[in-house]
């Protein structure tokens, strides 16, 4: 599996989710997915959460992956294994935004997602 954006580069301003995306030879595997935060303001809190979908339309009632509230600019890296959730064919991001203090109240942020396959082997040398 190339690269593929969960979240294509965006200006986020309110709660929303990214176009679906079929898995295709990824399902059941480990994934490694990329959050890119390029553009911040302070007071503002952004969480990311992965859903999955054995058809594209029921996404269930609980996330797979809940990402940790972020507030700043960066890169950050989190695995996905998928191995637990065989159903899954679909994937998903979603997104909650929340600002507070003073100024705009609406949130800004710039934003992008990708999830590529890992292969267990690169896992196994990386930690030898």
């Amino acid at each position: 599996m190339l690269p593929t954006f969960l979240i294509p580069e965006s200006t986020i301003r309110e709660d929303g989710a990214g176009p679906v995306v079929p898995l295709g030879p990824a399902q059941g595997k480990l994934l490694m997915l990329t959050l890119a935060i390029t553009r911040i303001i302070e007071q503002e809190s952004l969480e990311v959460s992965v859903w999955g979908s054995p058809d594209g339309k029921d996404w269930g009632s609980k996330a797979l992956l809940v990402l940790p509230q972020k507030f700043y600019c960066g890169v950050y890296r989190f695995l996905l294994d998928l191995s637990p959730h065989p159903e899954a064919q679909y994937l998903q991001a979603r997104w909650k935004v929340n600002r507070w203090g003073r100024g705009d109240p609406r949130p800004l942020f710039g934003v992008w997602m990708t999830a590529e396959q890992v292969e267990s082997q690169v896992l196994a040398a990386g930690s030898a």
